[in-house]
């Protein structure tokens, strides 16, 4: 597939830039097993608090799914499959086993979230038995959670307040936003990527490094409001992006992994306790690193990955990895 199919027809965009192709993805091997797309390498360090971590990690339970909840009517959920926030309701939905419909938006489509919830957002929760729609992941997965019809109340612990694992998260927002955003639109596979608009849509609304928002898409308040780049410019940068060498950056990306894998409580959980919204959070943010070929993930956080990618009934993107 030539990249310049996926971002962009524009004659603008030098050839250069955009004429080249995306290597073919082998398929990759068994699940907690090395392939191209995701290598293993156990963690290197030798803390106390990793020794502790390794140690409790065996004797953590994984999650006790229940059984299947069919609803006469299905929830539906209205998502982008990027989206950590949409993945997380997902992920939710999942561990308790409920039946759903899954309907994926075009990143373009503004009439269908405007005209359930007065915005363009996601995720939305459409609840027809009780002509419910709600948006907001966290509420949504309350009200799974709290809701009898769905299984099990309180299954999903709350979070525990992590500061480790949100630092690290903050610390690899621009790293991971590098790697990702680009291969986001460029597989072409992705349901809310399938038509140019809405690729076209993602880039115009989401900025690569080192620009902020306000460079990227334009700031009309204040005194001195500024234009934005326009978008030949934002298509020429998103290309730029897939055509570097990301070598450099993944290096960086595996020596933070295995920082995260010294954090981890056991490969079912992040924290002690139990299955909670810290895992909700993390793994869904997480997933989006499997869209990024030639990952080495250390062994524990790479089992984890699997684990919930089974438990939740929510694919990792290893097969279309770039």
């Amino acid at each position: 597939m030539m990249l310049w199919v996926v971002f962009s027809l524009a004659a603008a965009v030098p050839s250069s830039v955009m004429g080249f192709s995306t290597p073919h993805q082998p398929k990759p091997a068994a699940r907690c097993t090395p392939s191209k797309s995701s290598t293993f390498s156990p963690s290197s360090s030798s803390s106390s608090s990793s020794s502790l971590s390794l140690s409790t990690a065996t004797e953590a339970v994984p999650f006790a799914k229940g059984p299947r909840v069919i609803r006469p009517q299905l929830p539906t959920v209205y998502v982008y499959d990027h989206c950590p926030f949409c993945v997380r309701v997902r992920l939710a939905l999942g561990v308790k086993n409920v039946k759903h419909l899954i309907h994926f938006l075009a990143n373009d489509d503004v009439a269908t979230p405007t005209g359930l919830v007065g915005k363009k957002i996601a995720p939305i929760f459409s609840l027809p038995e009780d002509k419910l729609v709600m948006a907001e992941s966290l509420d949504i997965i309350a009200k799974i959670d709290s809701d009898e019809r769905f299984g099990p109340t309180s299954q999903i612990l709350p979070t525990t307040g992590r500061k480790d694992i949100k630092s690290w998260q903050k610390s690899t927002q621009v790293l991971l936003r590098t790697l990702q955003r680009p291969r986001y639109v460029a597989t072409g596979l992705l349901p809310e990527f399938q038509q140019l608009d809405g690729r076209h849509a993602f880039v115009k609304n989401h900025q690569l490094p080192p620009y902020e928002k306000a460079e990227w898409k334009g700031d009309s308040s204040g005194e001195n409001p500024t234009p934005g780049l326009d978008m030949d410019t934002k298509l020429k940068l998103y290309a730029e992006a897939m055509a570097a060498d990301p070598a450099p950056l993944i290096e960086d990306l595996n020596a933070r992994l295995v920082e995260l894998d010294d954090m981890l409580y056991s490969e079912h959980h992040c924290s002690e306790g139990g299955f909670s919204l810290d895992d909700i959070d993390l793994w869904a943010r997480l997933r989006s690193i499997t869209i990024v070929r030639g990952v080495t993930w250390p062994t524990r956080l790479r089992r984890y990955m699997d684990n919930l990618s089974a438990l939740g009934d929510v694919p990792l993107y290893d097969e279309m990895a770039l």
